[in-house]
């Protein structure tokens, strides 16, 4: 597992350890402290509010994560893609 950015692999829940679990209240009354020792650990951690999770804080990987031009270089566009298409009968026969 890489710093590839967010993936289901890279987010599962390991059932056989408990993730760390914080009230909402605590959470906004400590939350620089937090996002702090979240940074450092690496470690999820689940807010609640009222037992109920609302939330996950979790470290940002490192490396690039934007989506858009995450394909810059790979591809190149050739010709107009936004001209109107051609009529099929203007097409090479495949045969």
């Amino acid at each position: 597992m890489g710093a590839t950015g967010w993936s289901f692999i890279n987010d599962h829940v390991c059932y056989n350890m408990a993730m760390r679990k914080i009230a909402a209240a605590a959470f906004k009354a400590q939350c620089l402290t937090l996002m702090e020792d979240v940074h450092s650990t690496k470690q999820p951690l689940l807010i609640t509010k009222r037992g109920k999770p609302i939330a996950k804080l979790i470290p940002v990987q490192d490396g690039d994560d934007d989506f858009i031009g995450r394909l810059r270089g790979v591809f190149e566009v050739v010709g107009d893609i936004e001209a109107p298409v051609e009529p099929p009968e203007a097409w090479e026969s495949a045969r």
